[in-house]
């Protein structure tokens, strides 16, 4: 019989199991292959739902603005409260400031959000007819409207090629060796470069869904992760 020691020992030469490379271009596809298939368990980010449900450009925009540095299910009640009330530029310029904000009360930043929502409003009607603009470049031209903002909006109302980078999609494609980058805005001109951009529309949806769910910020799940043998794991330190 051997004994503990020598069975210790033996255990202890025993190789290191390597990390994964880092995804390329060529090897993402398959990554998000996986995401997409195990994604109908999880719960969709709520820009993705209020697109869906409203199919509407300007409800996108103005639920977008409320979501910034808000938890989901907060974003998703004011929203709902909000719209039954006004659901164009023309209708919430109509509301007394109070209102309005009695009306997204309690996201995030809702006095400085109610001043961003009017002069947006404002904007849309003055500049373009009312209508939210379906480009990047103009879009950015709003008070209060960055790029991810903008980006969302056209590929979730919209439809066209964009590339939305929140703090999950900057975390995980960095974790994933995609990128190498220090801020989302980054992180963004950096996956235009190297994502095939047949995966542009449907890439913030998946990353921020998995994000929530399993490749958390700290301690990511990565016991349950569908991906784990293809994820080099970069920054990682612990995980459960």
């Amino acid at each position: 019989m051997r004994s503990s020691i020598s069975v210790a020992r033996s255990a202890s030469t025993r190789p290191k199991a390597q990390p994964s490379p880092p995804l390329t271009p060529a090897t993402v596809g398959g990554a998000l292959a996986i995401l997409r298939r195990e994604s109908a368990g999880w719960n969709a980010p709520i820009l993705t739902l209020v697109a869906a449900e409203r199919d509407d450009p300007f409800l996108t925009l103005i639920g977008c603005i409320l979501s910034l540095r808000t938890r989901d299910e907060t974003t998703a009640v004011a929203a709902e409260r909000l719209f039954r009330r006004a659901a164009t530029p023309e209708a919430i310029l109509k509301l007394k400031p109070a209102a309005l904000m009695r009306l997204i009360y309690p996201v995030g930043f809702y006095r400085t959000k109610t001043r961003v929502i009017r002069d947006i409003c404002r904007t849309l009607i003055d500049r373009f007819g009312g209508r939210v603009p379906d480009r990047i470049e103009d879009l950015v031209t709003l008070k209060g409207v960055g790029r991810k903002t903008a980006n969302l909006v056209v590929t979730e109302a919209y439809r066209k090629p964009g590339i939305c980078v929140d703090t999950h999609v900057h975390r995980i494609s960095n974790r994933w060796g995609l990128v190498r980058t220090r801020n989302p805005d980054a992180t963004e001109l950096a996956l235009r470069a190297v994502l095939p951009r047949r995966y542009w529309l449907e890439y913030n949806r998946l990353l921020v869904a998995f994000g929530q769910t399993l490749c958390h910020p700290t301690s990511p799940r990565c016991s349950r992760c569908p991906i784990a043998d293809r994820c080099p794991r970069i920054g990682v330190g612990r995980s459960r």
